[in-house]
């Protein structure tokens, strides 16, 4: 076993936050910092032709923040995103704010998804670059399960209608994302560990 290796395993049930000393005001920084992150990522958005759902930084960052913050401050970290952009905050993709919008699905999804991501790296889930591939697709994967759906039902689309405009244009940017992530958090672990 190396070194890194050893180091890791002698830390199970870590995220990359808690190797920051605890303490509460640490805390409401890394919720406050994970929803800003994903906020400001929401801007990097490209339209799709024929979809309502543009192609944005939105889903990696909440990923990150996920993983990074672990299941329970991610989850809380992507609540105060979504609360602040119902309440008015102009920061879900394409500047847009409010609940009304065929996308609102994903938002929901994403804090889903940052729980389960979160959960997924306390158990090691981003120690590896396989392990940290399996845990994004998973978190794709419940953001589409609860995007898609809501985007058929508030435009009226079928299923296959909103997978089409919903799902299907994103998959090559999705494994886009999880190369990045698959670089990144096994890297910030080597680094964490020396």
């Amino acid at each position: 076993m190396s070194t890194a290796t050893a180091a890791v395993a002698a830390r199970p049930g870590k995220v990359l936050a808690d190797l920051i000393p605890a303490s509460r005001t640490k805390d409401i920084a890394l919720v406050v910092g994970g929803a800003a992150l994903t906020g400001i990522a929401a801007q990097i958005a490209v339209p799709v032709p024929g979809s309502p759902v543009p192609v944005t930084g939105q889903t990696f960052a909440a990923l990150l923040v996920g993983t990074a913050l672990g299941a329970r401050r991610g989850f809380l970290a992507l609540a105060v995103y979504a609360l602040a952009g119902m309440a008015g905050m102009p920061w879900f993709a394409e500047g847009a704010s409010g609940f009304s919008m065929p996308s609102f699905g994903y938002v929901i999804g994403l804090m889903l998804a940052s729980a389960a991501v979160g959960a997924l790296a306390r158990r090691g889930g981003d120690r590896s670059v396989l392990r940290t591939a399996g845990t994004m697709v998973i978190g794709e994967a419940i953001v589409y399960a609860v995007g898609v759906p809501y985007l058929a039902v508030s435009t009226g689309m079928s299923l296959t209608a909103a997978v089409a405009a919903g799902l299907t244009p994103f998959l090559i940017g999705d494994v886009l994302k999880a190369v990045l992530a698959m670089g990144a958090l096994p890297t910030a672990w080597k680094f964490a560990n020396k």
